[in-house]
């Protein structure tokens, strides 16, 4: 046998909630810029320095993203040298390493607005 709960949530606690989740996620992508930072390509921080992330309320999501015309080959380019500790793949490694890190921002976010 199943039983089908209805739930209906109080607008007040949705509205809460919701700019919780967003602001976790916000926390969470500034998060893995700053670890990318760590790694990325520095010459004479341009690069660095353009690093940026949006967030999309609506759809409780965030983009990491660097703007300058060099970014994506000195992300994507794996022949390229590098100072020490520098590498291709700054943004990338960040996103895989710091997936927990993420989630637990968001959810210490959410937690500490109940």
């Amino acid at each position: 046998m199943s039983r089908a709960w209805r739930v209906s949530i109080n607008p007040s606690a949705r509205s809460v909630l919701n700019g919780s989740a967003n602001r976790g996620v916000a926390l969470a992508a500034e998060h893995i810029l700053g670890e990318a930072n760590k790694a990325v390509p520095i010459e004479e921080d341009t690069l660095m320095r353009s690093g940026t992330v949006s967030t999309d309320p609506g759809k409780f999501t965030a983009a990491v993203s660097y703007d300058t015309p060099y970014a994506a080959r000195q992300h994507e380019d794996m022949t390229l040298r590098h100072d020490q500790g520098r590498t291709a793949k700054y943004l990338e490694n960040a996103m895989n390493s710091e997936v927990a890190a993420a989630a637990e921002i968001i959810r210490q976010t959410i937690a500490g607005d109940l």
